[in-house]
C-alpha cells in the first residue's frame, strides 16, 4: 500500500470523530480544510522561526500584498503564516483551543485566508468547540505526518485528490455539481492528449489548460497526472474558475499544495462566475476541460451574456449564439473557444483541443435558425469538432441520464480535415460494487483502453463510425401553398367592417351596388372591381382599411382562385396562406429543388419554396446512426408464452382452492 493511500485511510478514519454532530456528507466541511491546515504548517515549519522574526522586525510597517510579498519570500513558500502558533502547540491550552485555532489561521497570507474563508471554516470551529470535539480532532491531526520529507507535493496531491473522491463520493447526491467521477475524466484526459506526443514531449516545453467549471479540481490533477505517468517532458501550467466557494477553496487548496515555489510561472484557481465574470480575459490556453452544469438555466446571467452577444458578437465570446435559458451548457463551449491558440507555426503557435461533458441536449435541441443549431452550425462549419463520444448511462453521481464526451479543437489532422467521429460507448461499462447516489456503473480500466485504441485509427465498426461535416447538416425549407379566398358580401360582414371602419360606409354601399351579393371564387377580380369603384369615388383606403374588407367578406376555401401577391408582367407572386405552411428538412447533400420536385409537387402542386426563409441547421442524432433493429417476437412464440403463463395460473388457483376446501 502507498504512503499516500495509508494517510488517506488514517485520515478517513479521524472522521469517525464527528460522528454525531456530523452526518457522513458533511464530514468533508470538517477534513478537508484541516488536512490543508496540516499540510501547510508541516511545510512552513523549517522557516517557521525566520518568519517570525523578520514580521517581528517589520514591525508592522507593512500590510496586505506588500506583507505577504516579503515573507513569502522567507518561506520560501507561495503563502506563509506569521502566529506564534503551530499544531503542536495548539495542544498547550485544551479549554481555548477555538480561539487559538482562528488565531493561527488569522496569521496567514491572504490567499491561504481567503481559501478558509470560502471553507466558511469559522462556522465549523464553532461548532466542533459547541460539541467538545474540536481539540480531539486536532490532536488526532497532530499524528498525521505531512511533511515534505515524508510526503512530497505529488503525493500530497494524490492524497488529497482520494480524500476529495471519497467525501464526494459520501454526499454522492450532490457531487455531480461540482465532481466528475476520476474514470470518465481519464478518458477525457487521454482523447485530449493523445495525438500530441510530438508536442508534449519537446524539452522546455510549456503548456497551459483551463477549466472554467472546476469544481473541487479534479480534472486540472488528472491532467497533471497524465503528463508525469506517461513520462512527458512537457510542464503544464492548470488554471481554474469556479462559483461554488467551497469548491473553489478545495480546488485552491490542492493547487497551493502541489505547487513548486521554485517556479518561476504558476497554475491559478480564480474564483467566479464564469458566464458573467471571465476571470481570464484576454488569455489564450492550449488545451481545455470542462463538465458544466447538464440542464442549469442561466436566467440570473440572461442580461449579461445577451448583452455581450448583441454588442460584442464574434469580439467577445457569445457570437455564434445564445442557447434557450433553461440550458447554458452550450455557452461554456463558446466561452473555451474564444480563448483558443490560433495555428502559425511561424510564431510557434499549435492551436488548442479540448474535452467537455454534455447532456444530450446540445446534440439536437433546437431546430435550423435557434441558439443552438446556430453554436453547432458555428463549431461544425469551422471544422473544429473532431469526435463525440457516447457514454454509459448512470456514470453520474447526481443524475442517470446518457452523456458525452466532445472532442473539439482548430488542429484536427490531415485525415480528420471535414470529419466528425462517433464513437458510441454506451454498452462499455461495469456495474459498481454499490450504488453513489444515481452512479452504478463505471469505466474499467480496459474499458478506457479499448475506447482510445478504437478512436485513435478511427477504426470503423459497429461503435465507431466517421461521418462528412455536411452529414450533420440540413436546409430547413418552407414550403408555402397559395392562400385562396371565396367572396360574398353579407349583413354580418358589413357588421364587422363597419365595426372597424364607420367612416366607410358611403365606399361599402357603392362597392355593394356594383358588384352584388352574389359568392364569387375569384378574390383577384372582385379587389379590382372594388378598387374601381374607390377610384372613380375619388376615395384611398390604407392597408388596415383594406385588410378590415377582406377579412369581413372572405373565408378560405380549397376551391377559390389562388390569391395574387404581386404581378410582375408574366410572372405571379402568389399570397401565402399560413395555415398550410410546411416545412421540410432536407440534408445538405442532397439537391433542395430535386428534393422538392420529387418528394412535395406530386403531392401538392401548387407549392412553392419560400427560398427567402430558408435556413441551415444542424443537428447529431447518434441513435439514428446507431439504432440497430431488433425484430419483434414471433407470434407462435408469445403465444407459447401466454399458455404457459395462464397454465400457472390455473395451478395456484387450483392449489388456493384445495387449501381453501381443507378442513
Amino acid at each position: 500500500m502507498s504512503k499516500s493511500h495509508e494517510l488517506s485511510n488514517f485520515i478517513w478514519s479521524i472522521a469517525d470523530l464527528l460522528r454525531g454532530p456530523y452526518r457522513p456528507p458533511q464530514y468533508e466541511r470538517v477534513m478537508l480544510p484541516l488536512v490543508v491546515l496540516r499540510r501547510f504548517d508541516c511545510v512552513l515549519q523549517p522557516t517557521k522561526q525566520a518568519v517570525l522574526d523578520k514580521f517581528a522586525k517589520l514591525g508592522g510597517k507593512h500590510h496586505g500584498e506588500a506583507l505577504d510579498g516579503v515573507l513569502n519570500q522567507v518561506s520560501g513558500q507561495r503563502f506563509h503564516n506569521h502566529s506564534p502558533l503551530t499544531f503542536e502547540r495548539l495542544m498547550g491550552d485544551p479549554d481555548h483551543v477555538h480561539l487559538h485555532l482562528q488565531s493561527y489561521i488569522n496569521g496567514f497570507s491572504e490567499n491561504v485566508q481567503r481559501i478558509f474563508d470560502y471553507f466558511s471554516f469559522s462556522d465549523e470551529i464553532k461548532r466542533l468547540h459547541e460539541h467538545n470535539i474540536l481539540f480531539l480532532v486536532v490532536r488526532k491531526f497532530c499524528e498525521v505526518d505531512l511533511h515534505p520529507q515524508s510526503v512530497d507535493n505529488i503525493d500530497m496531491g494524490l492524497l488529497f485528490e482520494d480524500l476529495i473522491r471519497r467525501f464526494n463520493e459520501q454526499a454522492n447526491e450532490t457531487a455531480g455539481d461540482h465532481f466528475t467521477p476520476r474514470e470518465v475524466i481519464q478518458l477525457m484526459v487521454n482523447l485530449l492528449f493523445m495525438h500530441d506526443d510530438d508536442l508534449l514531449t519537446k524539452p522546455n516545453t510549456v503548456r497551459t489548460l483551463l477549466d472554467p467549471t472546476c469544481g473541487t479540481g479534479g480534472m486540472l490533477s488528472e491532467a497533471r497526472n497524465y503528463l508525469r505517468e506517461h513520462q512527458m517532458g512537457a510542464r503544464l501550467y492548470v488554471h481554474g474558475q469556479d462559483f461554488n466557494k467551497r469548491s473553489y477553496a478545495v480546488a485552491a487548496s490542492d493547487l497551493l499544495m502541489r505547487s513548486n515555489p521554485k517556479d518561476p510561472e504558476t497554475s491559478t484557481i480564480r474564483f467566479g462566475d464564469t458566464l458573467v465574470d471571465d476571470q481570464f480575459v484576454g488569455q489564450r490556453f492550449d488545451y481545455f476541460l470542462a463538465n458544466p452544469p447538464f440542464g442549469v438555466d442561466w436566467k440570473r446571467q440572461q442580461k449579461d451574456v445577451v448583452r455581450e452577444h448583441e454588442k460584442q458578437a464574434f469580439n467577445g465570446r457569445f457570437g455564434a449564439g445564445t442557447p434557450r435559458v433553461n440550458d447554458g451548457a452550450l455557452l461554456f463551449l463558446q466561452h473555451m473557444l474564444s480563448k483558443i491558440e490560433p495555428v502559425d507555426a511561424a510564431e510557434g503557435k499549435d492551436g488548442s483541443r479540448l474535452a467537455i461533458v454534455f447532456n444530450g441536449s446540445p446534440l439536437f435541441t433546437g431546430g435550423a435558425g435557434s441558439g443552438e443549431s446556430e453554436i453547432r452550425k458555428w463549431v461544425i462549419e469551422n471544422d473544429w469538432l473532431e469526435a463525440i463520444v457516447a457514454m454509459p448511462e448512470q456514470m453520474f453521481y447526481n443524475t442517470g441520464i446518457g452523456t458525452y464526451i466532445w472532442i473539439v479543437t482548430n488542429r484536427k489532422e490531415q485525415r480528420r480535415k471535414g470529419k466528425i467521429q462517433l464513437v458510441d460507448a454506451r454498452d462499455r461499462w461495469q456495474p459498481l460494487r454499490r450504488s453513489l447516489g444515481d452512479k452504478r456503473r463505471e469505466f474499467s480500466d480496459q474499458n478506457i483502453k479499448d475506447i482510445v485504441q478504437e478512436y485513435g485509427p478511427m477504426m470503423l465498426s459497429d461503435s465507431c463510425k466517421v461521418f462528412d461535416n455536411q452529414d450533420f447538416g440540413y436546409h430547413r425549407l418552407t414550403i408555402e401553398r397559395p392562400l385562396r379566398l371565396k367572396f360574398q358580401i353579407t349583413l354580418q360582414g358589413k357588421e364587422r367592417f363597419l365595426d372597424a371602419c364607420p367612416n366607410l360606409l358611403d365606399d361599402l354601399q357603392a362597392i355593394d351596388a356594383a358588384i352584388g351579393r352574389d359568392e364569387s371564387l375569384d378574390w383577384n377580380n372582385i379587389w379590382a372591381r372594388a378598387q374601381t369603384v374607390l377610384k372613380q369615388r375619388d376615395s384611398k383606403w390604407r392597408a388596415p382599411q383594406a385588410k378590415a374588407f377582406r377579412d369581413a367578406f372572405t373565408a378560405v376555401d380549397p376551391s377559390a382562385q389562388p390569391v395574387i401577391f404581386k404581378q410582375t408582367g408574366k410572372q405571379v407572386e402568389y399570397e401565402a396562406d399560413a395555415a398550410l405552411r410546411d416545412f421540410e428538412n432536407v440534408p445538405l447533400k442532397v439537391n433542395m429543388n430535386e428534393y422538392f420536385q420529387r418528394e412535395v409537387i406530386p403531392h401538392v402542386p401548387d407549392a412553392w419554396i419560400a427560398h427567402d426563409k430558408t435556413k441551415v441547421g444542424y443537428e447529431i442524432n447518434f441513435n439514428r446512426h446507431f439504432y440497430k433493429f431488433t425484430p419483434p417476437r414471433s407470434l407462435a412464440d408469445i403465444d407459447a408464452d401466454l399458455k404457459k403463463a395462464e397454465a400457472e395460473i390455473l395451478r395456484l388457483l387450483s392449489e388456493v382452492t384445495a387449501e381453501a376446501k381443507a378442513p
